[in-house]
């Protein structure tokens, strides 16, 4: 999920996987990626497929598994150009490319415009993550650039505090990781045993199997249990002021909500200090759902910046 971020005042881009709204107010605009139904007709996501329409046809048809395309040098080239023939700096945060090889549509993208315009600064980052985790990600670069941050300190930071970046969560059954091609990574959770759920960890640009549960609440529980393990690893304060945390869902809103309750009650219930307002919840975006399904639901965490702590 690929977000762009200028220097000074020019906008940051960035993929879905933020509420449009908090877009608009921080000048975050979307480079998207592709999806289709049939393999034939792909559409823009967000810009021509709503997520939530994109949610709404994956329940109503639960046989027909999506597909995902994505973005072209062209739309990298179309989202670059005006920013430099402002004479603005780029930082644009490619998916991890473990999932996608939009960044080197990225990397051809600023090359070919290094010939027109050589003095151009444009930074292509493998950000390691994706979905959620890459929006708040984002978020910390969005920060540091309010801050007055000089671009070459907002680049060595993001570097630095990507590895960080955790994703754990669950989702509603295996078909879609499979289809998706991502079931190797997660195969030995005995996928076809009636109400297994696996659990999952995404962590420096892979993704890992965390165990498996019998039903959707314990599954639950226990991506409840990850995060505190985490927390735990990484000696993270009482409050959790030193890192940003998010809830990512796919369509059940009111399960999300649900879950970002049980996670304060949790934590606090294990001697930390921790309210609603630091779990901000986003949906995830329709190119992730491809593989997860319409029923993801899970945290993304990760160590704020330095500067803007």
């Amino acid at each position: 999920r690929d977000r762009l971020r200028s220097r000074g005042l020019g906008d940051v881009y960035k993929r879905q996987d933020l509420p449009r709204e908090l877009c608009q107010e921080k000048g975050i605009t979307v480079v998207p990626f592709y999806v289709s139904f049939d393999g034939e007709k792909y559409e823009k996501e967000i810009v021509e497929m709503p997520i939530r329409q994109f949610y709404e046809d994956m329940v109503k048809n639960p046989k027909v598994f999506p597909k995902s395309s994505m973005p072209s040098v062209q739309d990298y080239m179309d989202a670059f150009m005006p920013i430099v023939q402002e004479g603005k700096a780029i930082i644009c945060i490619c998916i991890t490319t473990k999932f996608s090889g939009s960044m080197q549509s990225a990397l051809n993208a600023r090359m070919m415009i290094l010939e027109q315009h050589p003095d151009a600064e444009i930074t292509v980052i493998d950000a390691t993550i994706n979905t959620v985790l890459q929006g708040i990600y984002v978020l910390e670069a969005q920060k540091m650039k309010e801050a007055g941050v000089p671009y070459e300190q907002v680049v060595e930071e993001l570097e630095t505090i990507k590895s960080t970046g955790r994703i754990f969560f669950t989702v509603g059954n295996l078909e879609y990781l499979q289809h998706g091609g991502r079931i190797g990574k997660v195969a030995s959770v005995a996928g076809s045993v009636l109400g297994i759920r696996p659990l999952i960890t995404l962590k420096e640009g892979e993704i890992f199997a965390s165990g498996i549960a019998r039903g959707r609440n314990r599954s639950l529980d226990k991506v409840r249990e990850l995060l505190l393990q985490y927390l735990e690893e990484v000696n993270a304060a009482k409050d959790c002021s030193d890192y940003s945390l998010a809830v990512g869902f796919g369509y059940d809103a009111a399960e999300a909500e649900e879950f970002q309750a049980a996670a304060v009650e949790f934590l606090n219930g294990k001697g930390y200090q921790v309210t609603k307002e630091q779990f901000p919840i986003y949906q995830i975006g329709a190119t992730i759902s491809v593989h997860t399904g319409p029923y993801p639901l899970g945290f993304g965490i990760i160590r704020k910046n330095k500067y803007t702590k």
